[in-house]
Protein backbone atom coordinates (compact mmCIF):
# COMPACT_ATOMS: atom_id res chain seq x y z
CA UNK A 1 0.00 0.00 0.00
CA UNK A 2 0.97 3.54 -0.89
CA UNK A 3 1.91 5.86 1.54
CA UNK A 4 -0.96 8.55 0.15
CA UNK A 5 -3.61 10.03 1.57
CA UNK A 6 -6.81 9.12 0.73
CA UNK A 7 -7.62 12.63 -1.01
CA UNK A 8 -4.64 11.69 -2.99
CA UNK A 9 -5.89 8.53 -3.96
CA UNK A 10 -9.37 9.92 -4.62
CA UNK A 11 -7.44 12.97 -6.84
CA UNK A 12 -5.62 10.18 -8.79
CA UNK A 13 -8.72 7.88 -9.53
CA UNK A 14 -9.45 10.88 -12.03
CA UNK A 15 -13.21 10.08 -13.81
CA UNK A 16 -14.78 7.18 -13.80
CA UNK A 17 -17.67 4.50 -15.32
CA UNK A 18 -20.20 2.27 -13.72
CA UNK A 19 -20.27 -1.55 -15.06
CA UNK A 20 -23.79 -1.78 -14.57
CA UNK A 21 -26.47 -4.41 -14.80
CA UNK A 22 -23.59 -7.11 -14.32
CA UNK A 23 -22.98 -8.80 -11.25
CA UNK A 24 -25.65 -6.90 -9.33
CA UNK A 25 -28.52 -8.15 -11.25
CA UNK A 26 -30.96 -10.32 -9.46
CA UNK A 27 -34.59 -11.53 -9.44
CA UNK A 28 -35.93 -15.03 -7.71
CA UNK A 29 -36.54 -15.36 -11.91
CA UNK A 30 -32.92 -15.65 -12.53
CA UNK A 31 -32.43 -18.94 -10.31
CA UNK A 32 -35.32 -19.99 -11.87
CA UNK A 33 -35.06 -20.02 -15.52
CA UNK A 34 -30.93 -19.61 -15.85
CA UNK A 35 -28.63 -22.26 -15.79
CA UNK A 36 -26.91 -21.62 -12.22
CA UNK A 37 -23.70 -19.81 -13.40
CA UNK A 38 -22.55 -16.53 -12.58
CA UNK A 39 -22.92 -15.83 -16.05
CA UNK A 40 -26.68 -16.51 -15.98
CA UNK A 41 -26.80 -13.35 -13.39
CA UNK A 42 -24.24 -11.09 -15.06
CA UNK A 43 -26.34 -11.46 -18.10
CA UNK A 44 -30.08 -11.02 -16.97
CA UNK A 45 -30.18 -7.74 -17.42
CA UNK A 46 -29.21 -7.22 -21.02
CA UNK A 47 -25.29 -7.34 -20.71
CA UNK A 48 -22.92 -9.66 -22.77
CA UNK A 49 -20.48 -11.52 -20.98
CA UNK A 50 -17.61 -9.29 -19.40
CA UNK A 51 -14.73 -9.81 -21.35
CA UNK A 52 -11.12 -8.02 -20.65
CA UNK A 53 -11.25 -6.41 -23.90
CA UNK A 54 -14.41 -4.71 -22.32
CA UNK A 55 -12.33 -3.72 -19.44
CA UNK A 56 -9.64 -2.28 -21.52
CA UNK A 57 -11.75 -0.45 -23.54
CA UNK A 58 -12.90 1.47 -20.14
CA UNK A 59 -8.66 2.56 -19.80
CA UNK A 60 -8.34 3.09 -23.67
CA UNK A 61 -11.45 5.37 -23.70
CA UNK A 62 -9.79 7.55 -20.77
CA UNK A 63 -11.55 6.34 -17.72
CA UNK A 64 -9.18 6.21 -14.14
CA UNK A 65 -11.70 4.33 -12.42
CA UNK A 66 -13.79 1.53 -13.01
CA UNK A 67 -17.27 0.89 -10.38
CA UNK A 68 -18.15 -2.62 -9.75
CA UNK A 69 -22.01 -2.88 -8.16
CA UNK A 70 -22.27 -6.80 -7.04
CA UNK A 71 -25.13 -8.50 -5.73
CA UNK A 72 -23.46 -11.02 -3.26
CA UNK A 73 -26.60 -12.86 -2.71
CA UNK A 74 -26.56 -14.16 -5.65
CA UNK A 75 -25.98 -18.16 -5.73
CA UNK A 76 -25.28 -17.63 -2.17
CA UNK A 77 -25.02 -20.84 0.05
CA UNK A 78 -26.30 -21.86 3.68
CA UNK A 79 -25.27 -19.56 6.71
CA UNK A 80 -24.75 -16.56 4.37
CA UNK A 81 -21.62 -18.17 2.63
CA UNK A 82 -21.06 -16.40 -0.54
CA UNK A 83 -20.22 -18.88 -3.95
CA UNK A 84 -17.18 -19.55 -4.73
CA UNK A 85 -17.70 -19.50 -8.69
CA UNK A 86 -19.33 -15.91 -8.39
CA UNK A 87 -16.24 -14.66 -6.16
CA UNK A 88 -14.01 -15.74 -8.69
CA UNK A 89 -15.85 -14.63 -11.62
CA UNK A 90 -15.98 -11.12 -9.76
CA UNK A 91 -12.38 -11.31 -8.89
CA UNK A 92 -11.91 -12.03 -12.46
CA UNK A 93 -12.67 -8.62 -13.76
CA UNK A 94 -11.25 -6.63 -10.86
CA UNK A 95 -8.11 -8.39 -12.05
CA UNK A 96 -9.02 -7.19 -15.41
CA UNK A 97 -9.50 -3.49 -13.88
CA UNK A 98 -6.39 -3.51 -11.78
CA UNK A 99 -4.01 -5.49 -14.80
CA UNK A 100 -4.84 -2.44 -17.34
CA UNK A 101 -4.09 0.19 -14.64
CA UNK A 102 -8.20 1.21 -13.53
CA UNK A 103 -8.48 1.90 -9.78
CA UNK A 104 -11.62 -0.50 -8.49
CA UNK A 105 -14.57 0.52 -6.56
CA UNK A 106 -16.25 -2.74 -4.93
CA UNK A 107 -19.30 -2.90 -3.28
CA UNK A 108 -22.53 -4.12 -1.72
CA UNK A 109 -25.49 -3.03 -4.21
CA UNK A 110 -28.94 -3.20 -3.86
CA UNK A 111 -28.78 -7.47 -4.02
CA UNK A 112 -32.81 -7.79 -4.07
CA UNK A 113 -33.41 -5.59 -1.07
CA UNK A 114 -32.79 -7.11 1.76
CA UNK A 115 -31.16 -4.26 3.48
CA UNK A 116 -34.62 -2.77 3.52
CA UNK A 117 -35.70 -5.15 6.37
CA UNK A 118 -32.51 -3.73 8.98
CA UNK A 119 -35.35 -1.76 10.82
CA UNK A 120 -37.70 -4.81 11.95
CA UNK A 121 -34.80 -7.63 11.92
CA UNK A 122 -31.18 -5.91 12.68
CA UNK A 123 -30.09 -9.18 14.25
CA UNK A 124 -30.16 -11.33 11.00
CA UNK A 125 -29.71 -8.64 8.42
CA UNK A 126 -26.54 -7.44 10.56
CA UNK A 127 -25.43 -11.05 10.63
CA UNK A 128 -25.53 -11.30 6.64
CA UNK A 129 -23.99 -7.80 6.51
CA UNK A 130 -21.36 -8.92 8.78
CA UNK A 131 -20.84 -12.16 7.10
CA UNK A 132 -20.62 -10.61 3.23
CA UNK A 133 -18.03 -8.18 4.28
CA UNK A 134 -15.86 -10.49 6.31
CA UNK A 135 -15.89 -12.72 3.46
CA UNK A 136 -15.19 -9.93 0.58
CA UNK A 137 -12.37 -8.20 2.55
CA UNK A 138 -10.55 -12.09 3.11
CA UNK A 139 -10.93 -12.74 -0.37
CA UNK A 140 -9.60 -9.65 -1.82
CA UNK A 141 -6.81 -8.85 1.47
CA UNK A 142 -3.56 -8.84 -0.49
CA UNK A 143 -4.66 -6.71 -3.68
CA UNK A 144 -2.65 -2.88 -3.45
CA UNK A 145 -4.51 -0.12 -2.77
CA UNK A 146 -5.92 0.54 -6.13
CA UNK A 147 -9.24 -1.66 -4.66
CA UNK A 148 -11.56 0.73 -3.08
CA UNK A 149 -14.27 -1.32 -0.94
CA UNK A 150 -17.88 0.96 -0.64
CA UNK A 151 -20.02 -0.08 2.09
CA UNK A 152 -23.23 0.32 0.38
CA UNK A 153 -25.39 1.31 -2.72
CA UNK A 154 -28.04 3.29 -2.13
CA UNK A 155 -30.45 1.26 0.14
CA UNK A 156 -28.72 2.84 3.75
CA UNK A 157 -32.02 5.41 4.80
CA UNK A 158 -35.43 3.91 5.44
CA UNK A 159 -38.58 5.45 4.58
CA UNK A 160 -40.00 3.10 7.38
CA UNK A 161 -38.38 5.03 10.07
CA UNK A 162 -38.61 8.27 8.94
CA UNK A 163 -40.00 10.24 6.18
CA UNK A 164 -38.12 13.20 5.04
CA UNK A 165 -41.26 14.92 4.12
CA UNK A 166 -42.97 14.40 7.06
CA UNK A 167 -41.20 15.67 10.08
CA UNK A 168 -38.46 14.77 12.06
CA UNK A 169 -39.63 11.47 13.53
CA UNK A 170 -37.84 8.72 13.74
CA UNK A 171 -34.80 10.78 11.73
CA UNK A 172 -32.68 9.92 14.93
CA UNK A 173 -33.05 6.36 14.73
CA UNK A 174 -32.57 6.16 10.80
CA UNK A 175 -29.31 7.94 11.03
CA UNK A 176 -28.15 5.91 14.21
CA UNK A 177 -28.85 2.75 12.14
CA UNK A 178 -26.93 4.25 8.93
CA UNK A 179 -23.95 5.16 11.08
CA UNK A 180 -23.95 2.03 13.05
CA UNK A 181 -23.84 -0.34 9.55
CA UNK A 182 -21.20 2.05 7.99
CA UNK A 183 -19.33 1.88 11.52
CA UNK A 184 -19.15 -1.93 11.40
CA UNK A 185 -17.83 -2.12 7.53
CA UNK A 186 -15.06 -0.30 8.74
CA UNK A 187 -14.63 -2.53 11.96
CA UNK A 188 -14.63 -5.42 10.00
CA UNK A 189 -12.38 -4.85 7.10
CA UNK A 190 -9.47 -2.90 9.75
CA UNK A 191 -9.49 -6.41 11.71
CA UNK A 192 -8.93 -8.07 8.73
CA UNK A 193 -5.76 -8.93 7.11
CA UNK A 194 -3.48 -8.26 4.27
CA UNK A 195 -3.97 -4.76 3.06
CA UNK A 196 -7.22 -3.79 4.61
CA UNK A 197 -5.88 -2.15 7.93
CA UNK A 198 -4.57 0.03 5.49
CA UNK A 199 -7.44 -0.25 2.42
CA UNK A 200 -8.84 3.21 1.17
CA UNK A 201 -12.38 2.82 2.01
CA UNK A 202 -15.72 4.49 0.94
CA UNK A 203 -18.72 5.03 3.28
CA UNK A 204 -22.00 5.51 1.36
CA UNK A 205 -23.98 8.59 2.43
CA UNK A 206 -27.77 9.22 3.22
CA UNK A 207 -29.31 7.21 0.69
CA UNK A 208 -25.97 8.65 -0.79
CA UNK A 209 -28.59 11.69 -1.41
CA UNK A 210 -26.41 14.92 -1.14
CA UNK A 211 -28.75 16.83 0.97
CA UNK A 212 -29.43 13.67 3.44
CA UNK A 213 -24.99 12.78 3.49
CA UNK A 214 -24.84 16.55 4.15
CA UNK A 215 -27.04 16.87 7.78
CA UNK A 216 -25.28 16.85 10.95
CA UNK A 217 -26.81 13.27 11.83
CA UNK A 218 -24.55 11.50 9.50
CA UNK A 219 -21.36 10.81 10.95
CA UNK A 220 -17.70 9.62 9.45
CA UNK A 221 -16.75 6.46 11.08
CA UNK A 222 -13.91 6.23 13.68
CA UNK A 223 -11.14 4.84 11.16
CA UNK A 224 -8.06 4.13 13.30
CA UNK A 225 -5.90 4.36 9.77
CA UNK A 226 -8.07 7.59 8.95
CA UNK A 227 -8.59 6.47 4.84
CA UNK A 228 -12.24 6.86 4.71
CA UNK A 229 -14.17 9.01 1.90
CA UNK A 230 -18.08 9.13 1.63
CA UNK A 231 -19.97 8.26 -1.18
CA UNK A 232 -23.01 10.13 -2.57
CA UNK A 233 -24.66 9.93 -6.17
CA UNK A 234 -26.12 12.63 -8.28
CA UNK A 235 -29.48 12.34 -10.16
CA UNK A 236 -30.54 16.07 -9.93
CA UNK A 237 -33.11 17.32 -11.13
CA UNK A 238 -34.74 14.26 -11.25
CA UNK A 239 -36.99 15.06 -14.23
CA UNK A 240 -34.30 14.89 -16.27
CA UNK A 241 -31.36 12.65 -14.66
CA UNK A 242 -34.39 10.28 -13.93
CA UNK A 243 -37.57 10.46 -16.15
CA UNK A 244 -37.92 8.82 -19.24
CA UNK A 245 -41.84 9.93 -19.43
CA UNK A 246 -44.13 11.94 -16.86
CA UNK A 247 -44.80 9.89 -13.78
CA UNK A 248 -47.37 10.85 -10.34
CA UNK A 249 -44.79 11.63 -8.45
CA UNK A 250 -43.19 14.12 -11.49
CA UNK A 251 -42.74 15.80 -15.02
CA UNK A 252 -40.43 14.56 -17.27
CA UNK A 253 -37.40 16.98 -18.55
CA UNK A 254 -36.49 16.59 -22.23
CA UNK A 255 -33.61 19.24 -21.49
CA UNK A 256 -31.15 20.67 -19.35
CA UNK A 257 -29.13 23.79 -19.16
CA UNK A 258 -31.08 27.15 -17.73
CA UNK A 259 -28.94 29.08 -15.48
CA UNK A 260 -31.25 27.63 -12.47
CA UNK A 261 -29.99 24.43 -13.76
CA UNK A 262 -26.18 25.28 -13.62
CA UNK A 263 -27.39 27.42 -10.13
CA UNK A 264 -28.49 24.30 -8.58
CA UNK A 265 -25.82 21.90 -9.50
CA UNK A 266 -23.46 24.37 -8.42
CA UNK A 267 -25.33 24.66 -4.89
CA UNK A 268 -24.81 21.12 -4.59
CA UNK A 269 -21.30 20.54 -5.38
CA UNK A 270 -20.46 23.42 -3.00
CA UNK A 271 -22.52 21.86 -0.04
CA UNK A 272 -20.53 18.36 -0.51
CA UNK A 273 -17.11 20.74 -0.35
CA UNK A 274 -17.77 22.59 2.52
CA UNK A 275 -19.12 20.23 4.24
CA UNK A 276 -16.97 16.84 3.20
CA UNK A 277 -13.66 18.23 0.83
CA UNK A 278 -13.05 21.37 2.66
CA UNK A 279 -12.52 19.61 6.19
CA UNK A 280 -10.20 16.83 4.70
CA UNK A 281 -13.13 14.33 3.46
CA UNK A 282 -12.67 12.86 0.23
CA UNK A 283 -16.18 12.60 -1.86
CA UNK A 284 -16.17 10.49 -4.74
CA UNK A 285 -20.03 10.69 -6.73
CA UNK A 286 -20.44 7.09 -7.02
CA UNK A 287 -22.54 7.42 -9.57
CA UNK A 288 -24.36 10.38 -11.66
CA UNK A 289 -26.14 9.99 -15.22
CA UNK A 290 -29.51 10.45 -17.04
CA UNK A 291 -31.17 8.43 -19.59
CA UNK A 292 -30.95 9.37 -23.11
CA UNK A 293 -34.56 8.24 -24.10
CA UNK A 294 -36.87 11.14 -24.66
CA UNK A 295 -33.83 13.39 -24.34
CA UNK A 296 -31.85 16.10 -26.53
CA UNK A 297 -28.58 14.54 -27.34
CA UNK A 298 -26.78 17.60 -26.53
CA UNK A 299 -28.84 18.17 -23.43
CA UNK A 300 -27.60 14.74 -22.16
CA UNK A 301 -23.70 15.74 -23.39
CA UNK A 302 -24.36 18.88 -21.51
CA UNK A 303 -25.51 17.74 -18.03
CA UNK A 304 -23.06 14.54 -18.15
CA UNK A 305 -20.00 16.92 -18.36
CA UNK A 306 -21.49 19.80 -15.98
CA UNK A 307 -21.94 17.02 -13.41
CA UNK A 308 -18.08 15.86 -14.09
CA UNK A 309 -16.77 19.09 -13.99
CA UNK A 310 -18.62 20.67 -11.21
CA UNK A 311 -17.64 17.51 -8.94
CA UNK A 312 -13.86 17.34 -10.24
CA UNK A 313 -12.83 20.79 -10.48
CA UNK A 314 -13.77 20.46 -6.34
CA UNK A 315 -11.35 17.72 -6.05
CA UNK A 316 -13.96 14.78 -6.13
CA UNK A 317 -13.97 11.85 -8.13
CA UNK A 318 -17.47 11.62 -10.97
CA UNK A 319 -18.12 8.37 -11.77
CA UNK A 320 -20.62 7.87 -14.46
CA UNK A 321 -23.38 5.36 -14.53
CA UNK A 322 -23.55 3.28 -17.16
CA UNK A 323 -25.51 -0.21 -18.75
CA UNK A 324 -25.33 -1.72 -21.72
CA UNK A 325 -25.48 0.29 -24.98
CA UNK A 326 -25.96 3.79 -22.78
CA UNK A 327 -22.67 5.25 -23.39
CA UNK A 328 -20.12 2.53 -23.58
CA UNK A 329 -20.78 -0.28 -26.62
CA UNK A 330 -19.63 -3.46 -24.68
CA UNK A 331 -19.68 -5.37 -27.88
CA UNK A 332 -17.05 -3.00 -30.16
CA UNK A 333 -15.55 -1.62 -26.37
CA UNK A 334 -15.91 2.16 -27.02
CA UNK A 335 -17.88 4.94 -25.95
CA UNK A 336 -21.00 5.22 -28.26
CA UNK A 337 -20.81 9.23 -28.30
CA UNK A 338 -17.02 10.76 -29.41
CA UNK A 339 -18.29 14.07 -28.48
CA UNK A 340 -19.68 13.13 -24.81
CA UNK A 341 -15.83 11.77 -23.94
CA UNK A 342 -14.16 14.44 -25.52
CA UNK A 343 -16.02 16.69 -23.58
CA UNK A 344 -15.54 14.68 -20.42
CA UNK A 345 -11.64 14.17 -21.20
CA UNK A 346 -11.56 17.95 -21.31
CA UNK A 347 -12.77 18.30 -17.72
CA UNK A 348 -9.94 15.89 -16.89
CA UNK A 349 -6.86 17.49 -18.69
CA UNK A 350 -8.10 21.31 -18.00
CA UNK A 351 -7.79 20.17 -14.32
CA UNK A 352 -4.38 18.73 -14.50
CA UNK A 353 -1.71 20.90 -12.81
CA UNK A 354 1.57 21.35 -14.58
CA UNK A 355 3.37 22.07 -11.52
CA UNK A 356 6.67 20.14 -12.60
CA UNK A 357 8.34 19.43 -8.81
CA UNK A 358 5.47 19.48 -6.80
CA UNK A 359 5.75 16.08 -5.60
CA UNK A 360 3.16 16.06 -2.82
CA UNK A 361 0.14 17.35 -5.46
CA UNK A 362 -0.39 20.79 -3.07
CA UNK A 363 -0.52 23.26 -5.73
CA UNK A 364 2.79 24.56 -5.61
CA UNK A 365 6.50 23.66 -5.67
CA UNK A 366 8.69 24.23 -2.56
CA UNK A 367 11.08 23.03 -0.41
CA UNK A 368 8.78 20.12 1.02
CA UNK A 369 8.84 19.20 -2.34
CA UNK A 370 12.46 18.42 -2.66
CA UNK A 371 12.00 16.75 1.07
CA UNK A 372 9.21 13.92 -0.40
CA UNK A 373 11.18 13.68 -3.35
CA UNK A 374 14.38 12.51 -1.50
CA UNK A 375 12.55 10.14 0.93
CA UNK A 376 10.77 9.09 -2.16
CA UNK A 377 14.23 7.90 -3.96
CA UNK A 378 15.24 6.61 -0.14
CA UNK A 379 12.40 4.25 -0.72
CA UNK A 380 11.19 5.75 2.59
CA UNK A 381 7.90 7.60 1.42
CA UNK A 382 6.10 6.31 -2.22
CA UNK A 383 4.35 8.88 -4.74
CA UNK A 384 1.13 8.47 -6.61
CA UNK A 385 0.84 7.94 -10.61
CA UNK A 386 0.39 11.56 -10.75
CA UNK A 387 2.87 12.79 -8.41
CA UNK A 388 5.55 10.52 -9.98
CA UNK A 389 4.74 12.60 -13.15
CA UNK A 390 4.86 15.98 -11.86
CA UNK A 391 8.67 14.39 -9.87
CA UNK A 392 10.27 13.68 -13.28
CA UNK A 393 11.80 16.79 -13.28
CA UNK A 394 14.22 16.88 -16.45
CA UNK A 395 11.49 14.91 -18.59
CA UNK A 396 13.61 12.08 -19.23
CA UNK A 397 10.63 9.76 -17.84
CA UNK A 398 12.25 8.08 -15.00
CA UNK A 399 12.69 9.83 -11.16
CA UNK A 400 16.09 9.44 -10.19
CA UNK A 401 18.73 11.75 -8.58
CA UNK A 402 19.30 13.52 -11.32
CA UNK A 403 15.21 14.96 -11.48
CA UNK A 404 16.25 15.80 -7.47
CA UNK A 405 18.98 18.01 -8.73
CA UNK A 406 16.72 19.86 -10.83
CA UNK A 407 14.15 20.97 -8.65
CA UNK A 408 16.81 22.05 -5.88
CA UNK A 409 18.54 23.96 -8.46
CA UNK A 410 14.64 25.30 -9.11
CA UNK A 411 14.04 26.11 -5.78
CA UNK A 412 17.45 28.23 -5.11
CA UNK A 413 16.67 30.44 -8.67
Amino acid sequence: MRDITTAQLVKDMGIGINLGNTYESCGDWIAQWGDGTPESYETAWGSPVITQQMIQGYADAGFDTLRVPVAWSNMMEDNYTISDKYLSAVQEVVDWAIDCGLYVILNLHYDGGWLANFPTDKENCMEKYKRIWTQVSDAFADYSDYLVFESQNEELGWESLWNRWGGTEGKTDSYDLVNEINQTFVDIIRSSGGNNPQRHLLISGYNTDVELTCDSLFQMPNDPAGRCAVSVHYYTPSGFAILEEDASWGKMRSTWGTDDDYAELNRNMDLLKTTYVDKGIPVIIGEYGCPKKNKEEESVRRFLSSVCEAAYSRDMCPVMWDVTDLHYNRSSCKMLDDTLMQQLLAVKQSGETTLTGDCNEDGIVSVADAVLLQQYLLNSKSLSETAATLANCNGDGSVNGLDLAVLRQKLTA
